[in-house]
């Protein structure tokens, strides 16, 4: 796996942000702080941005993505205890539905910050 400035960035600001609240708030709150340190490092993104589902071919949905930072890496955020298997194969099929080549799943819930990074295959040498 590759590690890349931007990434480093965004998990920085998150450490800055679980570091200054901790655990224990919901979801919303972590989202509206890493907004205020991402906008303060500089970086472009957008929040809540709309992302259609396609099976084969045809529009089944709609998803919302958290954060679409420098329109190069997907974030989804959660607030839980700990991470499962299953939020991280949930946020690997993000990246890939909405074809980015990289994205972050960070979880501001547990007493130490949690990330992980995620590739498309796609995207892979």
């Amino acid at each position: 796996m590759i590690d890349d400035e931007l990434t480093y960035k965004i998990i920085g600001c998150a450490m800055k942000v679980h570091n200054t609240l901790g655990p224990g708030f919901q979801e919303v709150i972590y989202q509206r702080c890493l907004a205020i340190e991402l906008n303060k490092s500089g970086l472009s993104f957008t929040r809540e941005q709309d992302h259609k589902i396609y099976y084969e071919g045809t529009e089944v949905g709609t998803r919302r993505a958290d954060f679409v930072v420098e329109n190069e890496v997907i974030i989804e955020i959660k607030a839980l205890t700990n991470l499962e298997d299953v939020h991280i194969a949930q946020a690997k099929n993000y990246v890939i539905a909405y074809d980015f080549p990289r994205g972050l799943l960070i979880n501001f819930g547990a007493k130490s910050l949690q990330n992980k990074r995620l590739f498309n295959p796609k995207y892979q040498d």
